[in-house]
Formats: C-alpha cells, sequence, structure tokens
C-alpha cells in the first residue's frame, strides 16, 4: 500500500503544481513556455487547471484512506491512460503549423510514468489486500 500511497501523493503534487501555471497565466504557460500557437480565449485552459486542482485533491482522498479504497486508483489509471494517448497523438499528427510539441510529448511522458506507477503500485496493494 505504500508505494501505492506515495505515487497518488506524487502525482496530486505534480497535478496541483503544474496547473497553477494554467490558472494565472496561461498565455505565457502555452505560447512562451511551450511555444504554442497563440489562441484568443484561454479561458479553457483556466478550467483545465482548476480540474486538475480537484484532480489532484481526489488523488490525495485516496491516499489517505489507502488501505479501504485502493482499487479506486483505477479511475486514475484511465485518466492517465486517455490523457497519454490525447497528448502523444497530438504531438505526432495534431500540431498546428508554427506550434511546439514538447508540451504534448511531456504530458504524455508524465502520464504513462505515473500510471505505470499506478500499475504497479495496484498490483502490490492487490496483493496485500484484495478487493471486497
Amino acid at each position: 500500500m505504500s508505494l501505492l500511497r506515495r505515487v497518488l501523493y506524487w502525482q496530486a503534487a505534480a497535478w496541483a503544481l503544474g496547473s497553477i501555471p494554467e490558472l494565472v497565466a496561461p498565455r505565457w504557460f502555452l505560447e512562451r513556455l511551450f511555444d504554442q500557437t497563440p489562441y484568443p480565449d484561454h479561458a479553457y485552459v483556466r478550467a483545465a487547471g482548476a480540474m486538475a486542482i480537484g484532480l489532484a485533491m481526489f488523488m490525495v482522498l485516496v491516499a489517505h484512506r489507502i488501505e479501504d479504497v485502493w482499487w479506486w486508483s483505477w479511475a486514475f489509471v484511465v485518466v492517465d491512460a486517455l490523457l497519454a494517448t490525447i497528448c502523444v497523438l497530438s504531438a505526432l499528427f495534431g500540431p498546428q503549423e508554427g506550434s511546439g510539441t514538447v508540451l504534448w510529448w511531456l504530458l504524455g511522458a508524465g502520464n504513462v510514468a505515473f500510471g505505470a506507477a499506478l500499475l504497479v503500485g495496484m498490483g502490490l496493494a492487490g496483493q496485500e489486500r484484495p478487493p471486497i
């Protein structure tokens, strides 16, 4: 259970810290830092940042009660798998002309890594305490 708990805490921290630039400076975050093409309205980026903070809070809640609800981590594995797929496909096939792909590769790799770590942690947790 300890590995799964640590992964959830680390991922929650990554989501929370990574969402701060999306909330406070989305234009700088996307256009300056990650070389994305300009877009007139960044409200969707701020909304994604707000949702990321909520997701991080749920990760912490699950981590606090990990002995009882370890299998709830499947929800985060699904999110990681979907986001990794979207980000990698965006890096490969979706960038607009003149738009960088570093952000998409970083997000894709990060979600693959966290998803894999969650699966390992869940495998170990399942051996310790199978779901009821």
